[in-house]
Order: structure tokens, then C-alpha cells, then sequence
């Protein structure tokens, strides 16, 4: 078999799939991307690059557009260099909404296309309008849906398509539900796994005395994903838990949605309005992964928190390796937690809440053991890469051969979504 994967980044989604199909053996496996560095033995990289910037005076309603279309012509003409060299795959798997499949249907009119779909913009009732001070204007209105064209192209085109949550999925139109498989990446769960002997030691941070270790991790430090209700439930329980440390994992920068119009970065922000003593906080970077598992493992109360959103790999991650999870009570994390099942969830906005939580789990951290097997036990049965991947190969060799619709069956949620309405 022969398979082009589409990613502006490498090797993102498609890691394990392609490296698996690479230790089979027989297949001929091309990775088109932007990013130069990174390798997987087996499959040859090419690259593009749009060919100019989306231009200053380009309406901004079509500026996402723009950025996908010239991703896409980019990409077309990497094919067709692929073509001359006599490559024309059997199968081509790329992310949807950048650009890079628009047009890989007309440079190989035969090969069949497999799409990622992460995320169907709404202007009401997901992200978009879900933060108090997310004031969606008519012009944002239109905006917003017209963020949704490369997309569309995308759902119309491929042949079949793939999301990674069931919440995910029902964002999408239903008309189009019909071909879309929804299958988690998946996490390796034997290394993501519980360490009972693990201590906080990552880098130059030692806090193997520290009695009471709480843990956030996620890419960027933005409103998204509840970094200002962290840092702020973290001040109140300074005042009371003298022992408490906590380990911020991720880069000072805004990964999704809106930055600060005054230029600062909300850790900028929340450092100069709280009082805190920063000695007992603690902040990371972006770390590998062999001292981000060591942060989990260590961990004696982690907390995630989303908007409804992609969910992100880190909660999966974090469930796997067995930690005592406070959450948001929010869609997507509804689909993998039960509130005093498999961790603690608090209303988004509660920062008060989100403190007592934070608590109630550091102060009950051996009655509440039950909670992180039931976790790790979700991940084991439906989110484990042991699983998952033969499924991500199962599909990729149906969709090439044509046998549509795949059968696969989705994960069965932790609990039956229901929609929550914001403050």
C-alpha cells in the first residue's frame, strides 16, 4: 500500500500509524509537511511551503481560507513532484481545516482520502461564545462560519473522515455524520502508567519532601483551557495549606483563543494581580516526555480544565498514568469522567470551587484511590493505544481498498453528554 500522510507539523496525528505501517513492511510511506526536524525509519519526508502570506487587505472573514488555499496549492504541487517521480498512493490521510487535502483529489483523481477532523467552528453554544468575555458580534458571527470553508471542502471531498471524541464528531453538520469514524489517537498506557515510588524531581526542580504536589499541565497558559481559575484557586489554597506546591507544564503563550490586547501574556497578568509566594510555585516549560510522566506519577492532585473544545491528549495522558483528576464540567471531559467516579469535576467559572476541590482531593487522597483506577481503567477500555492503533491501521487499509463505510465501533462515553450553559 501506498500512503501520502498531510500534516503542517510532524509526525502530530499520525505518529503511531505511520510507524506501525513502517515496521510491516511492503508499504510506501510519504509524510508531506512543513517541519523539518523529526524522523520515523521508513517513511520519506517532503515538504511545502505556501508560496506567499495571506495578504494584509484580504477580507478578514476569507483570511483562514486564503491560509488554507495556498497551503493547498503548496501541497498540490509537492504532488504532482511526487507523481513525476512515480508515487501515486493508494491512500492519502491529512488534517483537515490548513489546507493541505483541498486538492490532492485533483493531483491523484484515483486515490481515496482519509481526513482528520478536529473542530467545527460555532459561533454559539461551543468556544466560541463560552467565556464571559467572549462578546460575539454579528460581524464575528459571520466570521466564525466562514472559518468553516476549507472544512466543508474537506467533508465534501474525502472519502471518509475521522474524529477523535464522540463530543468532537457532533460538532460537525449530522448530514455529514454518516462518514465520520470517530476513533481516538490513543495513549500508550505502558508508559503512561501509575508509579507509587515516583518523586517530583524534573530538571533542576526536586520536591521529593514536598508533601502536597498539585499539577497543570497543557500547551499554552491562555483562558481556554482555565489557567486563570488555576493560578487564582492556587493563591487562595497558598493562604491555608502551607505544604502545598504546584507544577505548571506548558509554554507562556496563548495556544488557543484570544490574547491579552495590551500584549502581556496571562501569566504576565495573573503573576502581577495575585499575591503568591513563589517559592511554592513552580513553572516548567514545555518538558520531554520521559519528565512530563515523571510530573504525573508525582502528582498528588492534577487539574484540567477546557472550555467545550478539543479535548486535549493531556487528560487522557494523565488518566492513564492513574492521577487524581479535577476537572472541568464541561462536554468534552463529561465524555471521559463521571463526577466522584473516575475524578472530581467543578463548574468551569467556580474558582472557589475549583480551590474546595483541589482540597477535598488533597486531603482525601487515600479514600479517593478508587477514582484514579477507575481513570486508568476508562483509558484501558476504549483511549489505549494497544487498541486504538490496530483500529487507525484497519481503517486506513479499508478506506484504501474501498470498503466504505469501515466497521468500527466508538467508544461508549463515561457519561451521557448534556449541555451545560455558561455563566
Amino acid at each position: 500500500m501506498r500512503v501520502l500522510f498531510l500534516h503542517n507539523n510532524f509526525p502530530a496525528q499520525y505518529r503511531h500509524v505511520a510507524t506501525s505501517l513502517a515496521a510491516e513492511q511492503g508499504h510506501q510511506l510519504v509524510f508531506g509537511t512543513q517541519a523539518k526536524n523529526g524522523e520515523i525509519p521508513g517513511v520519506t519526508k517532503a515538504f511545502y511551503k505556501p508560496a506567499r502570506e495571506v495578504r494584509a487587505e484580504t477580507h478578514h472573514y476569507v483570511r483562514n481560507l486564503e491560509s488554507a488555499v495556498l497551503n493547498g496549492q503548496s501541497v498540490y504541487r509537492m504532488c504532482m513532484d511526487l507523481k513525476r517521480q512515480g508515487f501515486v498512493p493508494d491512500l492519502v490521510c491529512g488534517h483537515s481545516g490548513w489546507g493541505p487535502t483541498l486538492y490532492v483529489k485533483d493531483a491523484f483523481p484515483d486515490t481515496r482520502v482519509l481526513s482528520y477532523f478536529e473542530w467545527f467552528y460555532h459561533a454559539h453554544g461551543s468556544d466560541a461564545d463560552y467565556l464571559p468575555e467572549s462578546e460575539i458580534s454579528s460581524d464575528d458571527e459571520c466570521r466564525i462560519r466562514t472559518r468553516n470553508a476549507a472544512i466543508l471542502l474537506d467533508l465534501a471531498n474525502c472519502d471518509w473522515g475521522l474524529c477523535p471524541t464522540l463530543f468532537q464528531r457532533d460538532q460537525f453538520p449530522k448530514i455529514f455524520h454518516n462518514k465520520l469514524t470517530v476513533l481516538h489517537d490513543g495513549v500508550d498506557t505502558d508508559f503512561f502508567k501509575p508509579d507509587p515510588d515516583a518523586v517530583m524531581k524534573v530538571g533542576d526542580l526536586d520536591l521529593s519532601g514536598a508533601k502536597e504536589i498539585v499539577t497543570y499541565a497543557t500547551r499554552g497558559m491562555e483562558p481556554y483551557r482555565g489557567f486563570p481559575q488555576f493560578v487564582e484557586a492556587v493563591a487562595q489554597l497558598q493562604k491555608v495549606r502551607p505544604d502545598m506546591h504546584a507544577v505548571i507544564v506548558g509554554q507562556d503563550r496563548v495556544a488557543y483563543g484570544r490574547k491579552l490586547p495590551d500584549g502581556r501574556t496571562f501569566k504576565q497578568k495573573m503573576l502581577e494581580e495575585l499575591e503568591l509566594d513563589m517559592s511554592r510555585v513552580h513553572f516548567t516549560g514545555l518538558l520531554p516526555y520521559g519528565e512530563y510522566l515523571k510530573v504525573l506519577q508525582a502528582s498528588h492532585a492534577h487539574v484540567y480544565m477546557t472550555v467545550p473544545f478539543v479535548l486535549s491528549w493531556s487528560l487522557i495522558e494523565s488518566m492513564a498514568t492513574g492521577c487524581l483528576i479535577i476537572s472541568s464540567d464541561t462536554e468534552p471531559v463529561r465524555e471521559v469522567i463521571r463526577d466522584g467516579k473516575q475524578g472530581l469535576l467543578v463548574d468551569f467559572f467556580d474558582v472557589d470551587g475549583l480551590a474546595t476541590r483541589i482540597a477535598e482531593a488533597l486531603d482525601n487522597r487515600e479514600a479517593l484511590k478508587p477514582l484514579q483506577e477507575a481513570a486508568r481503567e476508562v483509558v484501558l477500555k476504549n483511549y489505549a493505544l494497544k487498541d486504538t492503533l490496530p483500529k487507525h491501521v484497519r481503517l486506513l487499509k479499508a478506506v484504501a481498498s474501498g470498503a466504505l463505510p469501515p466497521v468500527l465501533s466508538p467508544p461508549k462515553p463515561a457519561a451521557r453528554p448534556g449541555r451545560r450553559r455558561r455563566r
